[in-house]
């Protein structure tokens, strides 16, 4: 299942930029690559599709504008079942919490909103007296295609 489109094009730059962040053109780059994405990139991903746009692109800036990214509430950070190591994954950051579903077998993952995970976590801050800021769910299983 393809990412969301949640946001129209360009809504990363301007939002670092109102928020008062200097836009080089490196940083453009990623973030254009990780606003088109159409599946979770983990940054060695980002950082191949940004060089075919900018050469000039490198290991370093891609980590610097993903960590600017996370500390700005923009993007947010997954490890999908750790099913290829410690690797961690990114994408925009959603208006609605969804969880990932993922294949432990041939590595799909699938984004899944539900009113019931609305409803846990409403379920969580009353019972647990807490205030949810943040709430990630991940799945394993398999899918159909591998469960046969």
């Amino acid at each position: 299942m393809p990412l969301p489109q949640t946001e129209t094009p360009g809504f990363l730059i301007a939002e670092l930029s109102h928020r008062g962040v200097r836009i080089t053109r490196q940083r453009r780059t990623i973030l254009g690559v990780i606003e088109t994405a159409t599946r979770h990139l983990d940054a060695s991903q980002i950082l191949r599709k940004a060089k075919k746009a900018e050469p000039g692109v490198d290991r370093v800036t891609v980590y610097r504008t993903l960590g600017l990214l996370k500390r700005h509430g923009l993007v947010d950070e997954l490890d999908l079942m750790h099913l290829q190591g410690e690797k961690h994954f990114y994408e925009r950051k959603t208006p609605r919490e969804h969880l990932h579903i993922t294949c432990i077998r041939c590595g799909k993952v699938t984004e899944f909103e539900s009113r019931l995970f609305d409803k846990l976590k409403k379920q969580v801050e009353v019972e647990c007296h807490f205030r949810i800021a943040v709430a990630r769910m991940e799945i394993g299983g398999y899918c159909a295609k591998c469960r046969l």
